[in-house]
């Protein structure tokens, strides 16, 4: 199996500069991250997010010198760690974190030299302890491991003092402005946490700074205060499978990461069935790296194995966990994959056989469409859908029979073939003669929704330390990685949290750069895994 990486965490500044494909579609999406209005990334997992966001800041670290426009990376993926707090106090953790990124950035830069147990900027009107808002992070991280504790926030400013101290620096050492790329902004299934972010997403921003923020579609709670459209240039990342070159550019994204040249070569003879798998991962970059890392032979029989065990089984069983871990969603999770399953697909493909066998109707379809006002629980369970990368949201505003308004939906595509007796004779006929105006319709009281009547999410208590105590083997890691891990007895999720590279290294046959390696996909595993 070639050794492809799925993760942008776990990919070098060089590694991502070398593997971007610099279409217009994702050039125009960075040039608008490292302008001056705030924006909203939003998309399901692994269609490049935070891919984009490195892209971005790589891009303005290279040009600093003469724009003077600083790039600041934050990612708040260990909010999951963070102990039951108010939305408050877990403002003052996002204000660390962000105060300790600008930090060091500016320490990079070249622009200023930093002692760390010095003030920063003496000479500014607000002084900032680079140690002790440190201090305060660790605290807040190192919370989940129990035991009352009161965190002392003193030291972290408020927004109005560290408004002026971004205004004081820029103009101090020549910047022009401050971009903060925030990824991972909070748990998306805890909402106080999503709101105390927005909320100050929302009023992080003047002449100096502005901040982008990575969100994933459905799932993100703003709050009251934060108005998406109002207060941010929205972007939904989704690639159009409907243009012209839209498989070479998806075949571009895997040959940069491809060195075995066996691969390579049954790439480019077996074009047709890669053609089948990069629709199949319907845009999504991750998807597509995987189902090729799964088919390297890229026949017929490894297409159809791809179809059987990750479009059939995996995708679906990632979407299931979500039910064991946030246990106050489970009737929504289970109801959406129910309906997804037992009744879109079949139906779209009872579809898709008459028009393949007489011609019956338009064309094939990859599309349903769900009435404006279907009810409230409908939407939050294909909401989740949306963020499992089970289903993509087309279009808003739709009319369909009757002229009733709605939304559209494309099935993600591998899991419509995967219902195929044979998904690599039959998918290209499928996609080729698809039509966008053809749509399976569930209007305002469709049967399907009777279930989901009266079900409310419930607010359980936190399961962090049950989830900490589970096996690794739940993480999305190779076996080899699990294997080695297992070796030194780092069993358990919280095991991973709390390994150093000098444990790793205790393995067999794993020196210093396969124990940064293993370490960075298994914290990002675990990051995953927590937020969802």
């Amino acid at each position: 199996m070639s050794e492809l990486i799925f993760r942008t965490e776990e990919l070098e500044d060089k590694q991502i500069t070398d593997f971007y494909v610099s279409s217009e579609y994702e050039q125009n999406i960075v040039d608008k991250l490292k302008a001056p209005s705030p924006v909203l990334l939003v998309g399901s997992r692994g269609v490049g997010k935070s891919f984009l966001f490195k892209v971005s800041e790589i891009q303005l670290k290279r040009t600093f010198a003469e724009s003077k426009i600083l790039p600041v990376y934050v990612t708040l993926r260990s909010s999951p760690l963070i102990k039951d707090t108010t939305e408050e106090q877990f403002r003052y953790w996002i204000m660390a974190r962000i105060c300790a990124a600008v930090f060091r950035a500016v320490r990079k830069s070249g622009k200023i030299s930093l002692l760390s147990n010095a003030s920063f900027l003496s000479d500014c009107n607000v002084s900032l302890n680079t140690s002790e808002i440190d201090r305060v992070i660790n605290e807040y991280e190192e919370s989940w491991k129990g035991g009352e504790r009161k965190i002392s926030v003193e030291e972290i400013p408020n927004l109005d003092d560290f408004l002026d101290f971004i205004q004081d620096l820029c103009e101090s050492f020549e910047i022009k402005r401050i971009v903060v790329f925030v990824d991972e902004a909070a748990h998306v299934f805890i909402p106080q946490q999503q709101r105390a972010f927005f909320t100050l997403f929302r009023d992080l921003r003047s002449p100096y700074i502005k901040c982008n923020a990575t969100v994933y579609p459905g799932v993100t709670v703003y709050g009251d205060t934060f108005e998406p459209t109002h207060d941010a240039v929205v972007i939904n990342l989704i690639r159009n499978i409907r243009e012209n070159n839209y498989v070479s550019i998806m075949k571009e994204i895997v040959s940069r990461q491809v060195t075995d040249s066996k691969l390579l070569d049954n790439l480019s003879k077996n074009g047709e069935n890669f053609s089948l798998l990069a629709y199949a991962a319907s845009g999504n970059p991750r998807y597509l790296l995987k189902c090729v890392s799964m088919a390297e032979k890229m026949d017929s029989s490894a297409i159809n194995k791809v179809f059987r065990d990750y479009f059939r089984g995996k995708i679906w069983a990632e979407h299931t966990k979500l039910a064991d871990r946030f246990s106050g969603y489970k009737e929504f999770i289970e109801w959406g994959r129910d309906f997804l399953e037992t009744e879109v697909i079949p139906k779209l493909r009872e579809t898709n056989d008459k028009y393949l066998k007489d011609e019956v109707g338009k064309g094939t379809t990859l599309y349903f469409w769900v009435h404006k006002d279907a009810p409230i629980e409908v939407k939050e369970s294909i909401r989740i859908l949306e963020y499992s990368g089970l289903l993509y949201e087309d279009a808003e505003g739709i009319r369909a029979t009757r002229s009733e308004v709605g939304t559209r939906y494309m099935v993600n595509i591998g899991c419509l073939l995967a219902a195929e007796a044979v998904p690599s004779t039959t998918g290209m006929d499928i996609i080729k003669k698809s039509d966008i105006r053809r749509m399976n319709e569930y209007g305002m009281t469709h049967a399907s929704y009777k279930r989901l009547e009266g079900c409310m999410i419930k607010n359980g208590s936190s399961v962090l330390m049950q989830h900490l105590a589970k096996n690794i083997d739940k993480l999305d890691l190779t076996e080899w990685q699990k294997k080695k891990m297992h070796e030194i007895s780092i069993d358990t999720i919280g095991d991973v949290i709390q390994a150093k590279e000098s444990d790793l290294k205790k393995a067999k046959f794993i020196a210093d750069v396969r124990a940064k390696k293993i370490r960075n996909a298994a914290v990002a595993a675990v990051y995953e895994y927590l937020l969802g």
